[in-house]
């Protein structure tokens, strides 16, 4: 019966809003036609919205869809037109919707795949598509003038050259240069020199029209407009002519055997002869006439010239404050959101837009009205999502932080810093590491982009006698400095609007920590960024000003990514003291959070930004969901945690490998190790699924180590390391002797393992019900105790799914609570109390948010809330007191004792009927004030979501 309320009409209305969304990860593995199939299943789950990752045309053999190499059309590995309508129209017919995901700041590039790329390549500035990319055409290094850097080599140029790896071909009237899985173009007004040196002697045994026709077309190439050209009618007059010309040459090619046999000929002489440097001078001098010069994979990192998505040289990023950028790349999603297809969208990685706040508004004025937009925004400690924007809210990365920390004991922080710093012998700030890690970013991966934003400040300041003295090399050190300090991802000034004083305060609060941990530069640079940061120097002409907004949003668009690289991946990856608080978008300082603070947070979302989503799990965090619910349980228990972990160390020591003075793992590498094992270990036992589970963590500790870059990295790998810590992971989990760390381990890790299982039913019934649009990472129905990506973007198990869906329908609470290790105990919470949301959606979507006080012996360990007076939240939290060996669920009068959860008059009624159970839970009145037990509201389940009587 609840399920039908999924189908109300306004649940297609243009300004809807989902009432819970499920995320689907599409690749040639999972396509339109195999979404489409499982409409019926998610429907019955409660879902109301598809929640898609980018599935326009991308890169071939993409896993993510993040590199859209045309946004024209859909992706051909994941189905055609007709299967993306039949998989939109299924949902559609069950009142469902589908949340896009748009990814405008950049695209792929790679395996010669995105036809605007190859374009400007092609053209250089004269390409009608040099506009959209992001490219610096004048940079630092004399040589790159007006040149695209193309860092794909995996040796010197010279010797890529000489040993033939890059070998010119033909194909239908034009000519590229082949290097692998890579095929670039040749200009057209270079052609010319591909049979110059053939060209006169052929031309003597040849005469006649076809000699005549290939004069004619040289002589055209060679008067194409040149690709420095930026006119307007000089770039459309190349990109006809040229296109003329290829249709030529194809032409007398396909019908004049001498013209092929020249220009076979010519080819092979230019890719020369193995053994003969000189033979390859002419291929040479073809390659340097190109608009793109050809570089080791290694000069990426300080001669980049193009901007990217972080350090990624196969993603070019896309000017998207251009209108015809944007009015380009959003032509083919408008249309399916015209069609009905797409009511919803997610906007990846907006900080790297150059002024995301223009951004949305021209995509809401684009969707003709209030639109359900939400942006991937990862907010520092404190920080707010910018109320001027036209969105729902963000993706929920802030959620999920919020709502792990309050299953952390914060009264144990300190013993964790004690127990962290013994086993590791060392006392790590985080704060000085992520100071550290951002400036090894800035030094190891993007010294190229600091550079050139260095060169463009040198720039703003020779044209003024009060900064002309500055050196280049103080600006650029001064820079890293401030943007090392920068305490979150981005700030929002524009050139038009005031600047907000949470900016303000942004830019000198990371002015000043830059002051404090560089005393030796001079203060007088460090003023005069912050004053031009804030807008604050002369800028006399229009051009100073837009010079000086340039400057700004250039400065912005890089520290995001700095901050992404630095923490997230790799701060993220060294700071191991508890894991569970290493996630995209927390703060692994704070240790736990006090319900009354979680509340007022809860509190403050609803007046906020009540549609915000409400994730737990997505395909970026570092841990799945019920991994960190697991470690969380350490917190509650350090007094166990520190023997247990000290006792492995000693039973693994003799393991261990030295590599090269170092024994691997290290400490901080080795605790790491412990805590993934007791967050990730699987339920099952069988060989299968522990040769399945040995695998995968062989691949995340090696990421995990190249993250870190301590002893190894993505840069320079040191494989006999990786190799020696994988040869650790393998020998602790080896059964086939006696394994004294296992008959250690295992105890302890199915304690914590079925103590985590309360609290991620809590935080589970908490995402339902709290303030915003519940969020369902793809298979997290059921136990999710995945880790990075790409473990995370494993293919799920549909079938399997389905048939627990049926189990659920059909088994009692009390059989899934005594079979809770298979999961449907996971799916049985989220179905029903995702049908209570639909029933009662109006107090969900808009119903005030009340904290509701506990009181009692057990008082701290239930966090309780009601939304909109008609409906009550309750759930169990810091359990070890209440249930220590883990073994017995925390249920009964008998656990909660004298706890108690009190009811304002905001929330009438004496009765309550719990969506889980079905039982009746009746409030007690006494002295006037009406409570609800504990032990009655978790009689029969561990958690409780009580709702009027008459639902």
């Amino acid at each position: 019966m609840l399920a039908a309320c999924l189908l109300l009409p306004d649940l297609v209305a243009p300004t809807r809003v989902p009432l819970a969304t499920y995320r689907l990860q599409f690749n040639s593995g999972f396509t339109f036609r195999q979404a489409h199939a499982i409409v019926d299943y998610l429907h019955d789950l409660g879902v109301s919205d598809c929640y898609a990752s980018s599935y326009l045309k991308t890169v071939p053999g993409s896993s993510h869809g993040y590199d859209v190499a045309d946004p024209t059309q859909l992706n051909p590995e994941i189905g055609t037109e007709a299967d993306h309508a039949a998989w939109t129209d299924a949902m559609t017919a069950r009142g469902m919707g589908h949340l896009m995901d748009l990814v405008p700041n950049h695209m792929g590039i790679a395996k010669s795949a995105n036809p605007w790329w190859l374009d400007v390549l092609e053209n250089g500035p004269s390409s009608r598509f040099a506009r959209f990319f992001d490219i610096e055409w004048h940079p630092v290094k004399d040589e790159l003038a007006e040149k695209v850097l193309i860092p794909i080599l995996g040796d010197q140029y010279g010797e890529v050259l000489e040993s033939q790896e890059l070998t010119l071909t033909y194909r239908d009237g034009a000519f590229f240069v082949r290097y692998y899985e890579e095929t670039l173009p040749i200009a057209p007004d270079t052609y010319d020199m591909v049979v110059a040196d053939d060209l006169d002697g052929w031309l003597a045994d040849q005469p006649g029209d076809d000699a005549d026709e290939l004069l004619s077309i040289i002589s055209s190439s060679r008067n194409l407009p040149a690709r420095s050209e930026r006119a307007a009618e000089a770039i459309a007059v190349r990109a006809r002519e040229k296109e003329v010309i290829k249709r030529r040459l194809a032409v007398l090619a396909d019908r004049s055997d001498a013209v092929r046999r020249l220009i076979d000929v010519s080819v092979r002489r230019l890719n020369g002869t193995r053994g003969q440097p000189r033979s390859f001078d002419a291929l040479d001098r073809l390659l340097n006439a190109q608009s793109y010069r050809l570089a080791h994979w290694r000069v990426a990192s300080e001669e980049i010239n193009y901007r990217r998505f972080f350090d990624v040289n196969q993603l070019a990023a896309l000017r998207m404050e251009d209108p015809a950028v944007f009015d380009e790349v959003h032509h083919f999603v408008f249309t399916l959101v015209e069609r009905g297809a797409v009511t919803g969208l997610r906007i990846d990685h907006v900080d790297g837009l150059f002024n995301p706040g223009d951004y949305l508004q021209r995509l809401q004025d684009r969707a003709h009205g209030d639109f359900y937009v939400v942006v991937e925004k990862i907010l520092g400690r404190g920080e707010q999502l910018s109320t001027d924007w036209p969105v729902a809210g963000t993706t929920g990365y802030e959620f999920a932080a919020t709502v792990n920390n309050l299953f952390v004991d914060s009264r144990n922080e300190r013993a964790f810093d004690d127990i962290y710093r013994r086993f590791i012998h060392e006392r790590v700030s985080f704060p000085d590491l992520a100071y550290r890690s951002k400036k090894q970013v800035l030094h190891e991966t993007m010294s190229g982009d600091i550079n050139s934003l260095g060169h463009q400040l040198n720039r703003f300041s020779e044209r003024n006698r009060h900064f002309r003295d500055f050196t280049l090399y103080s600006l650029i050190s001064t820079l890293k400095e401030v943007i090392a300090c920068f305490p979150v991802y981005r700030t929002y000034v524009t050139d038009t609007d005031p600047i907000s004083d949470h900016d303000r305060r942004y830019i000198t609060e990371a002015v000043q920590g830059a002051k404090r941990r560089a005393p030796r530069v001079t203060s007088v640079v460090f003023d005069f960024i912050q004053k031009l940061l804030l807008k604050q120097t002369m800028a006399t002409t229009p051009e100073a000003c837009e010079e000086r907004g340039r400057f700004i949003g250039k400065f912005q668009q890089i520290t995001s990514p700095v901050a992404a690289k630095g923490i997230e991946d790799t701060a993220l990856y060294v700071h191991n003291r508890l894991i569970s608080l290493n996630e995209v978008g927390s703060d692994p300082t704070q240790f736990g959070a006090e319900p009354a603070a979680v509340h007022a947070w809860m509190a403050e979302r609803q007046a906020r930004w009540p549609h915000a989503l409400s994730a737990t799990s997505t395909h970026d965090t570092k841990r799945g969901e019920d991994v960190r619910a697991r470690l969380n349980v350490l917190s509650e228990i350090p007094g166990a945690w520190k023997p247990a972990v000290t006792k492995w160390r000693s039973l693994n020591r003799r393991v261990k490998r030295d590599v090269k003075g170092i024994l691997a793992p290290d400490a901080n590498e080795e605790y790491l190790i412990y805590q993934t094992l007791v967050g990730a270990w699987p339920f099952e036992t069988d060989d299968e699924t522990r040769a399945c589970f040995l695998d995968r963590l062989l691949a995340y500790f090696t990421k995990a180590l190249r993250e870190a870059k301590v002893h190894t990295s993505w840069l320079s790998p040191d494989e006999e390391y990786e190799r020696a810590v994988a040869d650790f992971v393998r020998a602790i989990l080896n059964r086939s002797r006696t394994n004294m760390f296992l008959q250690a381990f295992e105890p302890f890790q199915a304690r914590v393992a079925q103590t985590g299982i309360y609290n991620s039913l809590a935080q589970l019934v908490i995402k339902i019900t709290a303030p915003g649009i519940p969020d369902f990472y793809q298979g997290t129905e059921l136990w999710d105790l995945n880790l990075v990506d790409p473990d995370n973007r494993r293919q799920v198990d549909y079938a399997r799914r389905r048939h627990a869906l049926a189990d659920v329908a059909r088994c009692s609470p009390a059989q899934l609570l005594e079979h809770r290790a298979d999961g449907r105990i996971k799916m049985f919470v989220m179905s029903r109390a995702l049908a209570a949301r639909a029933a009662l959606r109006d107090v969900y979507e808009d119903g005030k948010y009340r904290a509701l006080p506990t009181t009692g012996s057990r008082r701290e360990c239930v966090f309780a809330f009601a939304r909109g007076g008609r409906a009550i939240t309750c759930v169990p939290r810091l359990l070890t007191t209440l249930t220590p060996d883990g073994a017995a669920p925390p249920t009964g009068r008998a656990v909660w004792g004298d706890t108690r959860i009190e009811l304002p008059d905001s929330v009438p009624g004496r009765a309550f009927r719990d969506v889980f159970t079905g039982a009746t839970v009746d409030a007690d009145e006494a002295d006037g004030a009406r409570t609800i037990a504990a032990g009655a509201a978790f009689e029969q389940f561990p958690v409780a979501l009580l709702v009027p009587c008459s639902i």
